[in-house]
């Protein structure tokens, strides 16, 4: 990777606290411990395993307090300025984190017809909205830059999201 590059990625800390309460690739292993060791969050992964590619979900059903902070000379982002205190939504119901470059943002799409299925997000007069804040990264420089995250993998990651042991390492 040149440092170029590297340079275009953004680097994003997204800190949950849960409210009251997958693909793999060879070289990933399972745990038990990590994000879902605090109650109410679960981790999915949906990797497109023929570039690699792909995202992870992490899933707060019954809504989270989530703060960011965005860094980077091109941080890609999606809904993370409603995470400013002074904004009134207050709670997250995911968040995606997704390869693909701008590309990927689209996961955060098929999230949330994942959490409107379910019934899951903020409540307004006429529909209940899922929030669904994302962030990418670039990586269209390994594989097929053609291949890349989209509404249907985030449907997928969400899917397959649980509250047991993940998988960690090279997945979504």
């Amino acid at each position: 990777m040149t440092i170029a590059a590297a340079r275009a990625g953004a680097v994003i800390c997204v800190a949950v606290a849960a409210a009251g309460a997958g693909a793999s690739l060879e070289n990933a292993t399972m745990t038990t411990r990590g994000l879902t060791a605090v109650a109410g969050i679960e981790v999915g992964h949906h990797t497109l395993a023929a570039r690699p590619t792909g995202c992870t979900v992490v899933l707060t059903r019954g809504g989270a307090t989530a703060a960011v902070d965005v860094r980077g000379a091109s941080p890609g982002t999606r809904e993370t300025a409603l995470l400013d205190p002074v904004n009134s939504i207050q709670q997250v119901h995911a968040i995606v984190l997704s390869g693909g470059s701008a590309f990927g943002l689209a996961a955060a799409d098929g999230v949330m017809r994942y959490l409107d299925e379910q019934g899951i997000g903020y409540r307004t007069r006429t529909a209940r909205v899922p929030i669904v804040p994302a962030a990418i990264l670039y990586d269209l420089g390994v594989g097929d830059p053609a291949i890349r995250p989209d509404a249907e993998c985030g449907y997928r990651a969400a899917r397959a999201a649980r509250s047991d042991g993940i998988h960690e390492g090279s997945v979504g």
